[in-house]
């Protein structure tokens, strides 16, 4: 199965955004500038309570009066508010709780861009939404069975280096045992594009262009990557040079497990 394929239809044609809160469950606490222009038209939409109206509404400014990660994914799909109803209606519940006064006032601060969403896997997989508990290392390496290994990240990267030859310095998110075949992978949500994004995203592909690793390399990718369109990142991802490699959203990731 084509799983990059998979991953992009899945972002354009189902409710993406409402499943991948699943597993990046971020909590908004940003602000962002918003546009006066348009200030009625927001008063408006907020008295009516017309959720799909106040979104387009403050998606059309340079920046949102709160700090989410799924924002930017909006901006750059419009469509995909028909399509996550739940986004929609979490996203306008906060605003909702903090009034058009907190909103007109939070609007005009400054953009906070600091993002704490690199454990959010980790506890996903705890949940455990693989259909297994993630074990420690003695109990990972005593059974042939599928398995998921819990440890840090330096714990991780020596358990890489030892038992399967890698031999990057980069660190990984996961790593599992299905089918007798060992996988590792790092994840990531691209909320946008651009700066450290990039770079983000360029850490997950050198995973999966390390050589001699004796695992099935993965590079677990979420966010506005799978938008279709010009930007980088989705052509890259769709290019020749990516057929062989496995690009995948962690929403398909235990579909994928289970049959290596």
């Amino acid at each position: 199965m084509d799983w990059l394929k998979l991953s992009i239809e899945y972002a354009n044609q189902k409710s993406y955004l409402d499943d991948l809160f699943q597993v990046y469950p971020t909590i908004p606490e940003g602000i962002r500038d918003i546009d006066s222009r348009l200030w009625k038209n927001v008063k408006k939409a907020f008295a009516e309570r017309n959720n799909t109206a106040l979104l387009k509404t403050l998606l059309q400014f340079d920046l949102f009066p709160i700090k989410d990660s799924y924002v930017a994914y909006l901006k750059r799909d419009k469509d995909a508010l028909m399509r996550n109803p739940a986004t929609v209606d979490r996203l306008c519940g906060r605003l909702y709780e903090m009034g058009i006064d907190n909103i007109y006032n939070r609007s005009s601060e400054p953009k906070e861009t600091n993002r704490q969403i690199g454990p959010l896997f980790r506890r996903w997989l705890k949940k455990p939404s693989l259909g297994i508990l993630p074990v420690n290392q003695k109990d990972f390496l005593s059974t042939d069975d599928n398995a998921v290994l819990d440890a840090g990240d330096a714990e991780m990267m020596l358990f890489a280096k030892t038992y399967l030859n890698y031999r990057v310095n980069k660190g990984l998110d996961f790593i599992g045992r299905f089918n007798g075949k060992y996988v590792i992978g790092e994840a990531k949500f691209l909320t946008d594009f651009g700066g450290h994004q990039n770079a983000q995203f360029n850490d997950a592909i050198t995973t999966i262009r390390a050589h001699k690793v004796k695992a099935i390399k993965v590079a677990i990718l979420d966010g506005v990557l799978y938008i279709k369109g010009r930007n980088k990142m989705y052509t890259a991802i769709t290019s020749q040079k990516f057929q062989n490699g496995h690009i995948m959203s962690a929403l398909v990731l235990r579909e994928f497990l289970y049959q290596v």
